[in-house]
């Protein structure tokens, strides 16, 4: 017998892929949420957009704000392992429960309208799962809800809400079947999440992709804050220590939790959204910012599984998270590296495989649990060899992925897993399972 949990996933999972079935617009997510009683207007919020370091930066601003005693909403996507990571308050997922209860909520009401002849088809996974978080912070009444953007950002869902603080983490290629096929145009999309009477912050961004924002802001008449260069101090294990000086604060030797040179930009971004959150009114502490950034943790971005050997998780999913993730294997992997990889099919792998794979001993090219995904046979004849000579190791699962990685990698070397968040939440699950990995057959 089946839970209500399982219902409703099931149903969730009916509605497609979340990426291939998706559909670009707010025409349907404002209908859903005002037969829903505009749950998204009862709440303060934050949106994050960008291409790389929205998720981080995200949680680093949730962190902040339950350090300073607001009881916080947190939504992301994707999840890494079950789908209650994506809604949080007070940095606690929702149960299976209630979020059993709300899917059902948003289901009738997604019913209703189609009855009625508002809507001809379903709202999607991606809308369905937006509305049951705003209905949560709204009955939680949250003080603070901070959004992550799902694709894009003028058409997605979160984009329904008026934020106190629009904040742009650095913009890459990605997605560009759905965004467009140049920076440009990128930017152009994720850049509408700035509004007028928002505050913005700005992360450093390539020249093609801050133009279209600046335009954005004038248009909006806003007078964005960008994050400026800080004095980084020194590291321990890839957690780095910084100095960074704003209008209003000077923030002295502040150690991040989570790990990774690309995150003390993050970091900063987090301080500037933060700040413009305590202007608006909003209580935001001093020693909160501080603690809240050494606090912060971000499951399946550079987390290390402890063992012998031991795992290094990473959403490196284009070329700019490759990049910084090669970034962080130059400086801090001194032994051999295994690389677990597996893609979807509509990203730039080649060029990410040029950035990874030179730097690793071995790889193991695997598929992800996705209809998306690419498939490691003809990634194998297509991809540069690892920085060892060898070919690339093909292998039809995850769990014969990691049994190969296992096998190949000595107890004083690292295996890391990389190419796609569902790639790491599949690996995150089987580490979590504890269950022995099936030998490799003629190993």
């Amino acid at each position: 017998m089946t839970s209500a949990f399982d219902d409703a996933l099931a149903y969730l999972t009916s509605l497609g892929n979340e990426v291939a079935a998706m559909k670009l617009g707010l025409e349907s997510i404002a209908l859903l949420l005002h037969q829903l009683g505009d749950p998204h207007r009862e709440f303060p919020s934050v949106i994050v957009a960008g291409t790389n370091g929205k998720g981080s930066t995200a949680c680093m601003i949730e962190a902040i704000a339950r350090r300073s005693k607001l009881t916080t909403g947190l939504f992301t996507s994707p999840h890494l392992v079950s789908i209650e990571e994506r809604i949080r308050i007070g940095g606690v997922a929702i149960s299976r429960d209630r979020f059993a209860i709300l899917a059902g909520r948003v289901r009738d009401a997604a019913e209703e309208l189609i009855d009625r002849g508002d809507l001809t088809v379903a709202p999607t996974f991606f809308e369905q799962v937006t509305a049951i978080a705003f209905l949560e912070f709204a009955e939680r009444r949250v003080d603070l809800a901070v959004l992550e953007v799902g694709m894009g950002g003028r058409l997605d869902a979160t984009n329904i809400v008026e934020p106190l603080v629009a904040v742009v983490t650095p913009i890459g290629m990605d997605h560009e079947r759905y965004l467009g096929s140049t920076l440009a145009a990128i930017a152009g999309e994720k850049a509408a999440v700035i509004k007028p009477g928002v505050r913005a912050v700005i992360a450093h961004q390539p020249v093609e992709a801050l133009e279209p924002l600046i335009e954005r802001c004038l248009a909006c008449d806003v007078l964005p804050e960008f994050a400026g260069e800080s004095d980084i101090h020194h590291n321990e294990n890839g957690r780095f220590t910084f100095s960074y000086e704003t209008e209003a604060d000077r923030y002295e030797f502040v150690t991040l939790g989570l790990r990774g040179r690309h995150q003390v930009e993050n970091a900063i971004v987090a301080i500037h959204a933060v700040e413009s959150i305590r202007r608006a009114g909003i209580g935001i502490t001093r020693s909160a910012i501080v603690e809240g950034l050494g606090a912060a943790e971000w499951p399946g971005r550079l987390e290390l599984v402890l063992g012998a050997p031991p795992v290094l998780l990473d959403g490196a999913h284009n070329e700019a998270g490759a990049r910084a993730l090669r970034a962080y294997f130059d400086e801090f992997c001194h032994y051999p590296i295994t690389l677990v990889f597996g893609a979807m099919d509509d990203k730039n792998i080649v060029r990410m495989a040029e950035e990874l794979f030179p730097a690793v001993r071995a790889v193991v090219l695997t598929r992800v649990d996705s209809p998306r995904s690419a498939d490691p046979v003809a990634l194998a004849a297509s991809l540069p060899a690892a920085g060892g000579g060898g070919a690339p190791i093909v292998a039809a699962s995850v769990e014969e992925a990691l049994a190969w990685a296992f096998h190949v990698t000595p107890r004083d070397g690292v295996i890391c897993v990389a190419g796609s968040l569902y790639l790491v939440g599949e690996v995150k699950a089987r580490l979590a399972s504890r269950v022995p990995f099936s030998p490799v057959e003629g190993a």
